[in-house]
């Protein structure tokens, strides 16, 4: 029983192009509706939201870069594979909703708002966490022709800059003016070296490429694939599950968290 009407229309969808692309994944997930709709898939380690917050706060220590890259890596082919094979738009990526578990798998999660492409192309602008939307979705004198992926593609290089630097890049917005004022008429941010961090010529590069302000100019995902950076983590390997279970073992016990559950 849904109380409104797009409930039902929003779970349908949901459940229909994730099961969809977990069968094409080999991954887990299960609808079962017993009066309330649910859906069951694996149980994950973290989120990266809370898992960066650990690293740069409480231990006062970085992400490498080669771990970055492997997320970047994995994030990049997940959402190629949904604009492809499924012709979906996540229009939701940020660090809470990529995660990972102790044997090392970064996966994307949380399709609720994702939307239908058609002809390549998504209209509705509301979607969304609006700290991580890209300039032409929040900019009321856009075209209302619509976005496309790119407008992911620039959420991919807040959360990578966030993850890169323990800081979201843009300072507390006060009011949906603030944010318009920043976005929409400032600079982007830019990935750079400082002295607290040193980053390769190929991930600053990378970063920076996602965070161009013109979405024409913004490269799509067959781009962002053929890029160095991500040519780079393509062949090399990288022990990621060593490394998330090093730092979750640090973490206190906590029984209300799927953060502390494996």
């Amino acid at each position: 029983y849904f109380p409104k009407p797009q409930g039902a229309s929003i779970f349908y969808f949901t459940v229909n192009h994730l099961y969809s692309y977990y069968k094409l994944n080999d991954l887990s997930c299960r609808c079962h509706c017993i009066g309330d709709c649910w859906i069951c898939m694996e149980l994950m380690s973290t989120s990266l939201d809370k898992f960066y917050k650990y690293v740069y706060c409480a231990l006062d220590d970085v992400i490498p870069e080669e771990i970055l890259g492997k997320i970047t890596l994995a994030t990049v082919k997940a959402l190629n594979h949904l604009k492809e094979n499924l012709k979906i738009i996540h229009r939701d990526i940020k660090p809470s909703n990529i995660l990972m578990d102790r044997k090392g798998n970064i996966k994307l999660c949380d399709f609720g708002i994702s939307g239908q492409l058609v002809d390549s192309i998504a209209k509705t602008r509301d979607a969304g966490c609006r700290p991580y939307m890209a300039p032409e979705r929040i900019d009321p004198s856009a075209s209302r022709q619509g976005y496309d992926v790119r407008s992911d593609v620039w959420s991919l290089g807040i959360t990578l800059y966030e993850l890169a630097t323990g800081r979201f890049p843009y300072p507390k917005w006060n009011s949906v003016f603030d944010q318009l004022t920043q976005v929409v008429k400032g600079e982007p941010p830019q990935l750079s070296n400082s002295e607290e961090r040193q980053f390769s010529p190929k991930f600053i590069n990378f970063v920076n490429l996602c965070l161009t302000k013109d979405e024409s100019k913004r490269p799509k995902y067959k781009e962002l694939l053929k890029h160095p950076f991500i040519l780079m983590y393509e062949e090399r390997f990288v022990d990621v599950a060593t490394y998330v279970c090093r730092i979750l073992d640090q973490i206190p016990a906590s029984p209300i968290s799927p953060m502390y559950v494996d």
